[in-house]
């Protein structure tokens, strides 16, 4: 592993975050500290309700997501956010995005020779 390996990771996930947040919330609506460890529980270990929460914020403030206040079952209430059309459409819209940028990236590793034996 090379010593930028965890910088190197950081910044790809930085460019998908914003995606696998709202498939996540596709799925099923969460709260933010429930939504962080959905994220890691599916492999985004690194990812921690300090980077999810202004996320969600953003995307709300952005049309993206809908904030409801429900009750909590231990302690103060709690937002739990939902895509709205708008989220749902910018879900479409950016997994068509991220299909086409893996696909070109793939192709680059493979016409260089350097994916061979990685998986067909």
């Amino acid at each position: 592993m090379t010593p930028d390996a965890p910088d190197r990771r950081a910044q790809l996930l930085r460019g998908s975050l914003d995606l696998c947040v709202l498939a996540a919330l596709a799925q099923q609506p969460g709260h933010a500290y429930e939504l962080a460890t959905r994220l890691a529980e599916a492999g985004l270990r690194d990812v921690s309700y300090g980077t999810v929460y202004p996320m969600i914020t953003r995307l709300r403030r952005s049309g993206l997501l809908h904030e409801q206040t429900e009750a909590s079952p231990v302690g103060p209430e709690r937002k739990v956010f939902s895509l709205t059309a708008a989220g749902r459409d910018a879900l479409d819209d950016w997994l068509g995005q991220w299909q086409q940028a893996t696909l070109d990236v793939e192709t680059v590793l493979r016409s260089t020779g350097v994916w061979a034996g990685r998986g067909a």
